[in-house]
């Protein structure tokens, strides 16, 4: 069942809106839970068909949230309020085993090489429904690689994972549920050919899986000769030796590769000193303590806290990716923990982000993150 973003009117002449958020309804008046913080409230309002605002029941207070961030408590209470004694069934007859899934070398892998791939097969239940996915590496070049592998979530770590890919081979590393598909899973890879001369440089990738883009992506995966959900992680091209043995990646492909681009301007406009200075007077951290950011703090009302933060923070970092800043610093204090989660939020949607952390510094304790372009 699908939701559209819309405003109605009930049958007690009360007004409500339901949203597209995975399949949850979310009207006025629901209770929710915020994943990130754990903390209980009632959406009051709607803002956008992304966000609602929500008022805290402990804090006595309204804080706009994205709707990917609540979960209904009502369905926590749905799977939990019933108890009922398990009685054995009948057993029905179990169905045979699949054969061993095996990957022929056939010539049509050899000669249209496509590069470093990252596979999800699909692992059935008896009803023919995806359970989970067997995540594949396939290394289809004439290459060995070494690779390095992390599955994180929204809320948690997933897996790690380290080795060599020979050149022609596949190998598995780990198990996605299909239920983990809504928990916003990234997966960041690091590549690195091995050559006579120890290992090449390295290649990163960093891939944020959506559930509507992924279903779209089934094709034939080279090696496994089956259809899987299939990403390039690598082109072949720049990746794989040529036969004299050299990388095919020429200085020019190279560059714009690892080199950010640049917003085009109109020439009577851009004047490349401004940006050197812009670059120069940057300051490399921002306070967003409230007192920090306007001039009277106890005017503000506590339900509009957040979102003068939240502003002034797009702010900052839209500047910093334009300017090219490799690094900034965050400050956001330790408190409830709802503005640093917030910020989390924020910068994992944005791909020029590369990491960010929040660790113990010598200077902000556990009250900062930082943030790596």
């Amino acid at each position: 069942m699908h939701f559209a973003a819309g405003i109605f009117i009930s049958e007690n002449k009360k007004p409500y809106f339901h949203a597209k958020a995975k399949n949850v309804l979310f009207a006025i008046g629901t209770k929710v839970r915020l994943k990130h913080s754990g903390d209980i409230g009632e959406v009051t309002e709607q803002l956008d068909d992304q966000m609602v605002n929500v008022y805290l029941l402990e804090d006595d207070m309204v804080i706009p949230a994205f709707i990917e961030d609540l979960e209904r408590i009502e369905d926590d209470l749905r799977h939990t309020a019933l108890k009922a004694r398990v009685v054995p069934g009948k057993k029905e007859k179990q169905p045979a085993a699949p054969p061993p899934r095996e990957a022929p070398m056939i010539q049509y892998n050899i000669l249209k090489s496509k590069g470093i791939q990252l596979a999800f097969d699909p692992i059935y239940n008896s009803d023919g429904s995806p359970r989970e996915y067997d995540m594949v590496l396939i290394n289809d070049t004439r290459s060995d690689w070494h690779f390095a592998f992390v599955l994180s979530f929204r809320d948690r770590e997933g897996l790690t994972k380290n080795g060599k890919l020979p050149a022609y081979s596949f190998q598995s590393i780990g198990t996605l549920l299909f239920d983990e598909l809504n928990d916003g899973p990234v997966i960041d890879v690091d590549c690195s050919r091995i050559t006579t001369m120890g290992s090449d440089s390295k290649q990163h990738k960093i891939l944020k899986i959506k559930p509507k883009s992924f279903f779209n992506k089934q094709l034939t995966a080279p090696l496994l000769n089956r259809k899987v959900h299939l990403y390039l992680l690598f082109p072949a091209k720049g990746t794989d030796q040529g036969q004299s043995g050299t990388r095919e990646e020429d200085i020019k492909s190279y560059t714009r590769r690892k080199v950010r681009p640049v917003e085009k301007q109109e020439p009577d406009e851009y004047n490349p000193f401004h940006e050197v200075q812009a670059l120069a007077e940057f300051e490399t951290e921002i306070d967003l303590h409230i007192e920090k950011l306007v001039a009277n703090p106890k005017k503000i009302k506590p339900n509009e806290i957040l979102r003068v933060q939240l502003s002034h923070f797009d702010e900052y970092i839209e500047q910093a990716i334009r300017l090219g800043v490799p690094r900034v610093f965050v400050i956001h204090g330790v408190g409830t923990g709802k503005l640093k989660n917030a910020i989390a939020t924020r910068l994992r949607r944005l791909p020029e982000v590369v990491e960010f952390k929040n660790e113990y510094h010598y200077q902000y304790g556990y009250g900062a993150t930082e943030v790596i372009f």
